[in-house]
């Protein structure tokens, strides 16, 4: 049974727990409490990790209303800061101020459980009501083939499941779910290389890191070719950040099945000090959130977005700030990033100078998940030096002349082929394709025609009557997302207007606003 035939029965539960009054998200985040019990079992690494009467077959042997306080109460055991392991692997809880001494010492000598397990049930409680219904869940999870020749895709089985969460809600895990296509296709064309540090400050479900450590498995024979070097490749190359919780549960999950280390990936706001302490990396791939921050970063290195309250701004100024000298990164940004003036064209100019922005991609619309925003990705290398690193940067235009992107007409890497082909063999963008002329795609502009356009990327030749493209949609929420894309650029503009106007009236002479 493959990874596929298994997403697709687990995936058929969901509607078991729908009568329960549990939402997709819900049930993903159920699955992923069983899903690890499980492994951790498969994988006999219970040991050590997960306490004697709170193991898989304790739960699954388990039945009616006692299964489902078993449940409970390991997720809360698991989860719970003054939960240790004993010696016999049973489960000490913190005693009280009135306890004995034999109990306090017999406390303070047990074993904590591992922070990956804590991370994982860290607050965890479970939505489901009916025994039966946990019962049914764990039943068929027992049912199903782990031991045939597909048993070592269970990463995969994961990323399925949150794939389809993603497809059904419109939404992946609370955030905006970036396409598996995409992903890959900037793994490729980034190349990610044993040895270097690899950064998402936007983390998710952690689909990039997966991809790049799928990328650099595929091509060392798993990591056997590099010999001493391959335990620092899987236990410290990785770093991320995630600052929702319950999204971060998800990714550790994913990173646990695809055999990362999750050491170097924290929860937390990458716009705080938090952030500002990450790694500095030799690759990011990373697509930040859009829209309003609800204030300005609290970190103080972020000198050209320091007062911005939106997200995507002071994303990629960190972004540039955390690669090493000579490092890259391949960033998915809104259209404002390109256009926006003030804060804006002083981060472009930032870019430019610190960086070779040597290519920008501009994406179809509906390839995001309810995502209204237009998108890009900016490609660039990190100079040695702080100035006049871009000679020229080169534009695709995968968006105009294409048709929109929905349930009804999916990306496929397909789509990509002729970019991949033009963006050539080169990570650093050294290997370009012909320029195409107006009449095609893929066209150079060297720094001074930028500088002319007042340093505004947001560059555009091929034309096209968008509504056009829009008559083709059938489906109530590819018409809801395209309604939505364009209220959410409307308000993107209010708010680059607002915060222009707020700047305005700082950087004005006191005696002149009276």
């Amino acid at each position: 049974m493959n990874a596929n035939t298994i997403v697709q029965k687990l995936w058929r539960l969901c509607a078991v727990l729908r009568k329960d009054g549990i939402t997709y998200q819900q049930y993903v985040t159920e699955l992923t409490y069983l899903l690890f019990l499980k492994m951790m079992k498969e994988r006999d690494r219970e040991t050590g990790c997960i306490p004697k009467g709170y193991r898989w077959a304790d739960l699954s042997k388990s039945d009616g209303l006692s299964q489902l306080e078993l449940y409970r109460a390991l997720l809360v055991a698991l989860g719970s800061v003054n939960s240790r392991l004993g010696n016999d692997d049973k489960l000490l809880t913190k005693p009280s101020d009135s306890a004995s001494e034999e109990e306090l010492k017999t406390y303070a000598k047990g074993q904590e459980i591992p922070r990956m397990v804590q991370a994982i049930f860290d607050n965890a409680s479970t939505f489901i009501r009916e025994p039966q219904n946990l019962s049914t869940i764990i039943t068929s999870i027992d049912d199903l083939d782990w031991y045939s020749a597909e048993r070592d895709q269970f990463g995969d089985l994961y990323e399925g499941l949150l794939q389809k969460n993603a497809e059904e809600t419109k939404r992946g895990a609370g955030q905006y779910f970036t396409p598996r296509v995409l992903i890959n296709v900037l793994v490729e064309l980034m190349q990610p290389q044993p040895g270097e540090v690899i950064q998402d400050p936007a983390s998710g479900t952690g689909g990039f890191l997966i991809a790049a450590d799928r990328f650099m498995r595929q091509r060392t024979d798993d990591y056997f070719d590099l010999g001493e070097k391959a335990d620092w490749q899987k236990h410290h190359a990785f770093h991320g950040m995630e600052n929702v919780p319950g999204t971060l549960r998800l990714l550790l999950m994913n990173l646990y099945l695809h055999d990362i280390d999750s050491d170097h990936v924290d929860l937390g706001d990458t716009l705080s000090d938090k952030g500002q302490r990450m790694s500095e990396a030799d690759l990011i791939l990373t697509n930040p959130p859009f829209g309003p921050a609800g204030g300005a970063p609290t970190r103080d290195d972020l000198t050209i977005t320091a007062s911005v309250s939106s997200y995507q701004l002071p994303f990629v100024e960190h972004c540039i700030r955390s690669l090493k000298p000579g490092g890259r990164a391949a960033i998915v940004v809104p259209d404002n990033v390109l256009f926006e003036d003030g804060r804006g064209k002083a981060l472009r100019q930032m870019m430019m100078d610190w960086c070779d922005l040597h290519t920008i991609l501009r994406l179809p619309t509906g390839i995001f998940y309810a995502q209204g925003v237009k998108t890009n990705v900016i490609f660039l290398t990190r100079g040695k030096t702080d100035s006049g690193n871009t000679d020229e940067t080169w534009v695709y235009d995968l968006r105009a002349q294409m048709p929109k992107f929905g349930k009804t007409n999916q990306l496929t890497e397909a789509h990509f082929a002729e970019f991949i082909k033009a963006f050539g063999n080169d990570a650093l963008g050294h290997e370009r394709g012909k320029d195409q002329g107006e009449e095609g795609r893929w066209r150079c502009f060297t720094r001074e025609e930028i500088s002319a356009r007042g340093d505004n990327l947001d560059i555009s030749w091929l034309r096209e009557a968008e509504e056009e493209a829009e008559d083709g949609l059938t489906e109530p929420e590819d018409i809801a997302a395209s309604i939505l894309e364009h209220l959410q650029a409307a308000m993107i503009q209010i708010e680059a207007l607002s915060a222009e106007l707020g700047e305005s009236e700082q950087d004005a002479d006191p005696e002149e606003t009276l």
